[in-house]
C-alpha cells in the first residue's frame, strides 16, 4: 500500500511540473503574437511586421526563406514588447507589395492575406 502511495505522489508531482513548466512557456510568449497565413495565390519573398509608428521597415523577417501560397507562419515578439498597433508589409519576387496598416496585435491572432481580382484583402482572427 505504502509502495501505491509513492507511485501515487511521483506521478501527481510530475503532472505539477509539467503543469508549471506549460504555464510558463505560455506567459513567455507576447501579446503580439500571431500566426499569418498565405492565401494570396503567391510566393511571399520579403515580410516586414514594424510598429505603426515607426518611421522605417526594419528587416525582412523571412530572411533568405519564402512563404508558399498555402504556408502558415508563426510570428513571434519579445514579451517586452508594447506597441498596439502594427503595419505588415509583403512582396513578392518581383518587388510588388501590399501593404495592410493599423492591425491591432493585441487582439489579432491570425491573419489570412488573399489577393484576388487585382485586390488586396485580409481576415483577421
Amino acid at each position: 500500500m505504502k509502495r501505491i502511495k509513492r507511485i501515487a505522489l511521483v506521478v501527481l508531482l510530475t503532472v505539477g511540473m509539467f503543469s508549471v513548466v506549460s504555464t510558463m512557456e505560455v506567459s513567455a510568449q507576447a501579446a503580439q503574437d500571431f500566426t499569418l497565413v498565405n492565401k494570396t495565390g503567391v510566393e511571399i519573398n520579403a515580410l516586414y511586421v514594424t510598429p505603426h509608428n515607426a518611421d522605417a521597415w526594419g528587416e525582412d523577417i523571412l530572411g533568405a526563406d519564402t512563404l508558399l501560397n498555402g504556408e502558415t507562419l508563426d510570428i513571434s515578439f519579445s514579451r517586452k514588447e508594447r506597441a498596439k498597433l502594427w503595419d505588415l508589409r509583403v512582396e513578392d519576387d518581383d518587388g510588388n507589395f501590399i501593404e495592410w496598416e493599423n492591425l491591432n496585435l493585441l487582439e489579432i491572432s491570425k491573419v489570412t492575406l488573399f489577393y484576388k481580382n487585382g485586390k488586396a484583402t485580409a481576415i483577421v482572427e
